[in-house]
Formats: C-alpha cells, structure tokens, sequence
C-alpha cells in the first residue's frame, strides 16, 4: 500500500502569512511519514516519496514567491509618497511675467557673480525632478511611479557615474555656427563655412558652505585653432579660475585667479542661451572684448534687495595686438624695427587688447580697477540693468615705440557701460537696450596712430549703442518640452574713429570704423538648455567700398 500526505488548501495570502509555520509543518510532517512507513512504504510503492518530494519542492518554491510578494507590498505600504516634481527656476519665469527672462536661472544659481560662484553650496544639485509624477502625454493623465531608492549624496559628473569626491559636479556650454558669410579681404565674395565654436566646461567644488572653488576650462574652434586675442598657441585655455569666500551676503571676496571683468551684461553671461543672435551682441566684439578676462580679485555681495555690486582690480589692458610669441625675454614688445600689431584700433577697437594670464609674461606693471551695480527693482517688475566702468591708469606695453623708433609714452584708457533689460509684464514682449563709452587719456601714444596705416588710427573716444525688440512665442509641447520662439531685430550703431587722434599717422578718420548693424533673425528654444538660430546681418561703413562684412549664419546652442 502507499500513503499519501494531505495539505488542506488555502488562499495565496493566507499561505504567504503563515509561510514559515507552514515550512515547518511539512517539515515535521515529511520527518513522521518517514518514521511511520519505514522500509514497508518503499517496498509497497517505491516512487512515491520521489513524486512527494517534488510536490514539497514545488509548494517551497511558490511560497517564496509568495513571501516575496508580501514584502513589497508591505514596503509599498509603508514608503512615503513620492515627492512632486520640481519646476526649473526658468520654467517658473516663462510662467511668471514678473521673472526676469534674460536671466539664465541654471546661470543665476550656478554662476551668479553678484552672490558669488556658480553653484550653491547650501543645495544639492544632484536633486533633479522626480519622475513619480511624470505626465503621460498620449493619455494626459499623471501616474505615479514606485518609490526609487534614496540616490547616493555624491554628486554626478556629467551623469555618468557617482562623483568620487562629494562636491564636486561639471556643467558645460558651447556652440555650433554655420551658413554663408562676405569676406571684406576678398572684396565681399560670400563664403560658406562651419565653425565648431567652443565647448567649454565648469567644474564646481564645494569645499566647505562658504569656501567654493569654480573654474571654467574652454576648447575654442574644435580645439586646432589660434586666436590672437586669446594670447596663446594651446587647444584649450582657462578662461576662469578662482575660489570665492562667502562670509556675508554684504560682503565677500573673490581669490586672486583668472576672471571676467564686470563691464556690460553679455561679458559675464555669454552662454549662447543668453542672447538670440548666432554670434554674440555687435558691442562684445571690440568695444568690450568679450570675453573680456584677466587675472583679478574682487569683492562683491548685496546693497539691499535687488541691488548688487562687484569691485575688481585686475591686470591692466595692453595696447599689443601680436603674438606673445614674439615678446622678448625682457617682456617687451618686438625690438625697433621689427614692428608689433595694435592691440587697440579703429577697426577692430579694444578687440585684440587683453592681457596675457600666464607665465608672468604681461607687458605692463599696471593695475586696472573695474566696479559694477546690478539692479532688478520690485516695483518694476520684469525690469533688470546694470552700470558699470573699467579704468587703466596705463596700456602701454613696455617698450612701445612708434614706426620712428621713437618711444611711446604712457596713456590711460576708460570704459562706461550702461544696459537695461525689459520683459514686460504678461506678454512676450521684451526690450533691450545698452550704451558704451571708451575714452583715451593720450591717443597720440596708442600703436595704431604710429604705425603707418591709416586706416586704423584711433581718436580721443570711441563709442557705440544698440536697441533689440523681442517677442516670445510658445510653440506648445514638441518630443515632450515646451518649445518657444523668439523672432528678434536688433540695430547697433557704433564710432571707433572719432576726431581729436595725433601721432604720426595721418589725423583724418577713413569711415571705416564708423558702422551700423541690422541684425535680425530667430532663436527656437526647445528647451532652456538648449537653442536653434538662424540671423541674418547687414553691415554698413562709411568705408569707399563698404563693409562687405554681411552673413547669414545658424547655429546650436547649449547651456546646462
């Protein structure tokens, strides 16, 4: 005969409750069934322990899977509800007509020079919205995800792995430029071209609350080419460096290293999400040598609400356009009669004037002083500006001289910036409109009034304005983000040949420093982070043949 074993049935949670009394009892149930039949069990049917012992290790089986079940019930049960998601500072702004929409809000809260570095101590970036209440776009409803397990407190570099050092985290911005423009030295013929811009990163640690290290690490033209403005033969340079101490929200200092100078709005936030044309505003080219950078400390905090400053000194502006190759061991310009290139003119104003910051290789003992006011008023809503002032007691480099050989001597240079930025309140419409004033205090001993050209010679003053229109555009949800237009005109008129210049150049202005832009075209933003533009420019001088300096270019731009 053969005995067979019983198991009463009951229901799946049932079991998974009592599981483990349930394991013990077919335990204990296979231990007297083995004891009861003894050797006369196997001899009467000698399988049906084989086919026994599978029926417990199937029933074993699924009350594990049973069990398990249970478990993450009981943590779904106990699990705090997810959090809702949180909006981008920016996306609060494109809602809230009172925002100011020219400021970049990833900008303002990670590289916001009147507060002092780019990124917050006091918050943890690696905090990103939650996709518990992800919207399904094809239903239009809102469902809720399983709680994910806390995320590590290392912040991310770049998003591919867990920060070894927790602090430290990596933002970037670039741009890519194409299209068709006039080349002026090959009498106007239009070219097509690609320009792989910059790519620039943004490392960030935050070594205690108050003590943040930021620094910025740029490859320009896809890392192969050579501007004369940038001073240096390498594939990438530092454009940024530098550690900011918070101590209070009056007042906090700025470390010696490589930083911007505060003039103008566009030279502290150039990311290409900044501003709607595919090249940066006509003002940054030369009257403000954007981006305008030096080896500089500050200081700088909060006056009252909504009204900020900073106070720089900084290595002075150099009036020496060539390759710093070519400077002597001496740090002196080439020796009489090698000759050596303007850094300031009438053509290209302060465009190639910056100073080296590297090597202790500067060409003036100078120090030069720059101070800025930013200013959003509440009872203006939409409203922001900025005043602000550069001033260098000397830009001679040292042993300047004219295409005499005569020595140059000293002069001081001055710049005025004054520029507003107007969203106004409930509608797409927005307004921009900046000013600048450059004045020499011996023009007679700039390079560019001594160098036999006179086409480049340079007066007592330069200065240029501009004003920009602007209209915002939803473009409504495309590949799930709100996408948004902004059709643009901008017209800017600028004088880098005024009268009153001496030396030994002929003293009568040629015209053509003398230009007007009409720039128009649109910016797509997909997202805040990133933008589509297309700009067509028109560029009129009072040159004999004209500018022939007009483009039509698109480009692609990042910021995150």
């Amino acid at each position: 005969m053969s005995l067979r074993l019983f198991t009463p049935r009951s229901n799946p949670s049932t079991v998974a409750r009592t599981g483990y009394r349930n394991r013990v009892s077919l335990f204990l149930a296979a231990s007297a069934l083995s004891s009861f039949t003894g050797g006369a069990a196997f001899a009467v049917d000698g399988d049906a322990n084989d086919i026994l012992l599978k029926k417990m290790e199937k029933m074993e089986q699924r009350i594990q899977s049973l069990e398990a079940e249970l478990k993450q019930k009981q943590v779904v049960k106990h699990e705090e509800p997810a959090k809702p998601a949180r909006t981008s500072a920016l996306q609060a702004n494109a809602k809230d007509p009172n925002k100011d929409p020219n400021k970049d809000p990833n900008k303002d809260a990670d590289k916001d020079t009147s507060k002092g570095g780019k990124k917050d101590a006091g918050k943890d970036p690696n905090a990103t919205a939650s996709p518990a209440d992800a919207t399904d776009l094809r239903t239009k409803s809102t469902g809720k995800a399983l709680p994910t397990p806390a995320s590590s407190p290392d912040l991310p570099i770049l998003g591919l792995a867990a920060s070894p050092v927790n602090g430290l985290s990596i933002g970037a911005y670039g741009e890519i430029k194409f299209g068709a423009m006039q080349n002026p030295v090959a009498n106007g013929q239009w070219q097509n071209g690609f320009d792989a811009a910059r790519f620039v990163l943004l490392p960030t640690y935050a070594i205690t609350d108050n003590i943040i290290f930021n620094a910025e690490i740029e490859f320009e033209h896809a890392g192969s080419g050579f501007d004369a403005d940038d001073k240096l033969h390498g594939t990438a340079e530092i454009e940024q460096i530098w550690i900011d101490f918070k101590i209070i929200d009056q007042f906090n200092w700025r470390s010696p290293g490589i930083d911007l100078v505060p003039i103008g709005y566009f030279n502290q936030h150039h990311e290409p999400t900044q501003f709607y044309s595919v090249n940066r505003p006509e003002l940054y080219n030369g009257l403000i040598p954007s981006t305008f950078k030096a080896g500089a400390s500050s200081v700088y905090g909060t006056i009252a609400d909504g009204l900020n400053y900073q106070v720089q000194v900084s290595t002075s502006l150099e009036d020496f356009g060539g390759d710093f190759g070519l400077r002597t061991d001496a740090n002196t310009v080439p020796p009489f009669p090698i000759g050596y290139a303007p850094g300031i003119s009438g053509l290209d104003a302060l465009a190639f004037a910056a100073p080296v910051r590297g090597g202790f290789s500067q060409l003036s003992d100078a120090l030069a002083v720059a101070g800025k006011l930013d200013f959003a008023p509440a009872f203006v809503p939409g409203f922001a500006g900025s005043v602000s002032g550069y001033y260098s007691p000397n830009v001679t480099p040292r042993g300047a001289y004219a295409d005499t050989g005569e020595l140059l001597g000293r002069t001081s240079l001055g710049i005025f910036d004054a520029e507003f930025r107007y969203r106004i309140p409930t509608t797409g419409l927005e307004l921009r409109g900046e000013y600048v004033w450059v004045n020499f205090g011996h023009p007679e001993n700039l390079r560019a009034n001594n160098d036999t050209d006179p086409f480049n010679n340079v007066g007592k003053s330069m200065y240029g304005y501009s004003g920009e229109i602007a209209y915002h555009v939803p473009m409504g949800t495309i590949l799930n983000s709100e996408w948004e237009a902004v059709p643009f005109y901008r017209y800017t008129y600028e004088n880098l040949q005024t009268a009153g210049f001496a030396g030994t150049d002929a003293n009568m202005p040629t015209g053509a420093g003398q230009r007007t832009f009409h720039t128009a075209g649109v910016a797509v933003f997909p997202s805040p982070k990133v933008v589509l533009k297309a700009t067509y420019q028109r560029v009129i001088d009072k040159s004999v043949v004209g500018a022939l300096s007009d483009s039509f270019l698109g480009g692609v731009g990042f910021f995150f």
